[in-house]
């Protein structure tokens, strides 16, 4: 019958990191020579010398020092593997920091997270709103929804939500007052609102209004302001309802991706992964891309 392929390892382990086999025995419970034994075995099996042992002293040969290392990292392998099964078994719990965008965390965002709370009873949702860029880490949040383009690094893992398109919209009453848009020469004659940093003029369209809330932006177009650069997402969502209309659909920005993000770590708790599927399923369709 042949001998388990991991058979003794944990007993080499245990003889390494306490010292001298007498020590490995009382720590395993067994007698000096059982361990020894056991230590022989390995040994013949493998077909090298892994300990040079003397009376007072013992130390790994280069043979043994090559098995260590590997027999440590498979032993941080079954670890990681026993931790995530345990941790699929729990139920989300604690405390879970978001950080989102303004209007998006408003829009879509933040009703996808709140509502983890009805599933989940032992879990508090803690959000955060801004357009800054926030660093998880120093900040303590577990996860955050970002648009635009990711830091190259890797201490952040993410997940594509879709992508955000960049278009013209105005109100109703306000392209029934000033007369339809059919060209893009036609901007010219048209009052712009921008959104915070973005140029002031864009597509020939000067905007003397800038705001640093997209949500603001929405609200002066609505009440016909002017022509204002917003996210397709939000367009759609005030299209539904009568109060814009999408303006010359084909003068559009290249489109920026939609992330969520979170630290980087081997096990993932149980309320990040349950956040992360929420945000995925909570996000529109108009957020595809094409």
């Amino acid at each position: 019958m042949n001998t388990p392929r991991f058979d003794g390892v944990e007993l080499f382990l245990h003889i390494v990191e306490s010292g001298n086999l007498t020590e490995a025995a009382e720590r395993l419970n067994l007698t000096r020579s059982a361990v020894g034994k056991g230590l022989a075995r390995l040994e013949a099996r493998l077909g090298t010398c892994l300990l040079q042992r003397s009376t007072r002293r013992q130390r790994l040969t280069e043979d043994g020092q090559a098995y260590y290392e590997h027999c440590l990292r498979a032993q941080a392998e079954l670890e990681a593997a026993e931790s995530v099964l345990h941790s699929g078994r729990q139920q989300p719990r604690g405390r879970l920091r978001a950080s989102v965008p303004l209007a998006f965390g408003h829009h879509y965002a933040a009703p996808a997270l709140w509502g983890l709370m009805d599933r989940y009873p032992g879990l508090e949702v803690e959000i955060c709103f801004a357009d800054r860029l926030t660093d998880l880490a120093q900040e303590g949040f577990d996860i955050a929804v970002r648009i635009g383009a990711l830091p190259d690094t890797d201490r952040l893992s993410a997940r594509r939500l879709g992508e955000q398109v960049v278009g013209l919209a105005a109100s109703p009453a306000y392209l029934k007052r000033l007369g339809p848009i059919l060209r893009v020469e036609d901007l010219a004659n048209h009052r712009g609102i921008a959104y915070r940093s973005q140029p002031s003029q864009r597509a020939g369209i000067a905007s003397p209004l800038i705001m640093d809330d997209l949500q603001a932006v929405a609200d002066a177009a609505i009440a016909g302001v002017g022509l204002a650069w917003l996210p397709s997402w939000l367009i759609a969502h005030y299209v539904l309802r009568g109060q814009l209309e999408a303006v010359l659909p084909d003068c559009r920005e290249q489109p920026a991706p939609i992330h969520v993000i979170w630290p980087t770590a081997t096990h993932m708790p149980a309320k990040t992964r349950c956040a992360i599927d929420a945000l995925v399923a909570g996000t529109p369709s108009c957020l595809a891309g094409s």
